[in-house]
């Protein structure tokens, strides 16, 4: 049976079966954490927010690498978290499960796919959650629930014994709600930094244009705070270009890996999200080709900017989570608004780390960073500084 202090609808009743063994000493000792139901953990079954997977699991032999590290460390789990149906989604919300309610902002959406994970954090359940960041899984959630998220590095950290959706894009990620903590997880997670960051915080132009009209005096509030300094990157101002890139590429290769599973109608996969997988079933391996040429020049274009000194600031998303009862078509019409934003750390494999940065209508609102692969522990601590930067200055 589920956790009863669950009242966010965060967890799956499953990840209570069995007990999970830990050190009982560690730097993380005394600290919990609960992980996205897409990553094995021993002794339990793993479901990916697909009831017909859930049903035919086998209970786990193995555990993720990380999450074993993370056990050895001495960190307490929780249980399972919640995730959108082949977490193929943004918002939190599974046809399949009841919502997990963002207690940050309970009338808007907690955002997915990493959903309960961010429920659980925001909710107190647990210390820290595991999840994962395709299109913006990590970043979204993190920017809507008002708490401390990075995409890092892609490749950087171990996927394995896991569900993927796009592999392409995929990354292990987590959240918390303060720096400390955040700091002490990465010190296990992450290996060592392979590049330097910058020191000048640039605000590319093609960020603010995105931002929706209740973002803009926040917005305003946060540059002047922290003294970005706006610069043209004509590789990023091809906003609709770059957005269609990512699209087709995710869309490919989440059709390659699970196209024949959503095609079966015994796995009872949601209309929707089954509607989301075949944009990619009409793509060619020529069309994929050619999106990853431009993929790479996109990547070769954002290296050379960042190496002369350079950090990206950002909105993370356009504004605060969507309203849960703003309707399907509000729902996208957001979703892909924010995927402009989100899709340039997943295109170019870059690390992008998400502090809260203040309230927008009440809700929180999220800054980015982005820096040059492999400089995610530098990118963490400068994320940590900013985020201070903005408390003193009465924005966070």
């Amino acid at each position: 049976m589920n956790d009863p202090k669950d009242r966010v609808n965060a967890f799956m009743p499953h990840g209570f079966e069995a007990a999970v063994a830990r050190a009982e000493t560690g730097p993380l000792a005394g600290l919990s954490f609960a992980v996205k139901d897409m990553f094995d953990v021993t002794g339990l079954r793993t479901g990916f927010g697909n009831p017909a997977i859930l049903e035919r699991a086998e209970p786990a032999v193995d555990s993720n690498a990380t999450i074993a590290k993370l056990l050895d460390a001495g960190a307490r789990f929780a249980g399972k978290t919640q995730c959108d149906e082949l977490t193929f989604s943004l918002m939190g919300q599974n046809a399949h499960y009841r919502r997990p309610i963002n207690p940050a902002a309970p009338d808007r959406v907690t955002g997915g796919s990493s959903s309960g994970s961010a429920a659980a954090v925001a909710a107190g359940l647990c210390d820290f959650a595991i999840g994962s960041d395709t299109g913006g899984s990590i970043r979204a959630p993190a920017s809507f629930c008002g708490l401390f998220g990075l995409r890092p590095t892609h490749g950087a950290v171990a996927l394995d014994h896991a569900y993927g959706l796009a592999p392409s894009f995929d990354t292990f990620g987590w959240f918390a709600r303060d720096a400390e903590t955040y700091g002490k997880v990465a010190d296990i997670v992450l290996p060592a930094d392979s590049a330097n960051l910058g020191r000048a915080l640039i605000e590319p132009d093609f960020a603010a244009p995105l931002l929706l009209d209740e973002s803009r005096a926040q917005w305003q509030t946060i540059r002047a705070a922290l003294g970005l300094r706006r610069e043209a990157m004509p590789a990023l101002d091809d906003v609709d270009g770059n957005y269609t890139l990512f699209r087709r590429l995710q869309a490919y290769g989440a059709w390659a890996l699970r196209g024949e599973f959503v095609s079966d109608p015994e796995n009872r996969v949601s209309p929707d999200i089954a509607e989301r997988f075949r944009y990619g079933e009409n793509l060619s391996c020529g069309d994929a080709t050619a999106d990853t040429r431009a993929r790479h020049a996109l990547r070769a274009a954002l290296a050379g900017y960042l190496a002369d000194g350079r950090v990206l600031v950002i909105p993370t998303v356009p504004g605060p989570a969507p309203l849960t009862d703003g309707g399907a078509d509000a729902l996208q019409a957001y979703r892909e608004r924010a995927l402009c934003l989100l899709c340039i750390s997943g295109l170019t494999g870059f690390p992008q780390m998400t502090v809260p940065a203040g309230t927008v209508d009440g809700a929180p609102f999220g800054l980015s960073v982005i820096g040059p692969a492999g400089s995610d522990r530098a990118l963490i601590g400068l994320a940590s500084s900013l985020h201070a930067r903005l408390l003193e200055a009465g924005v966070a």
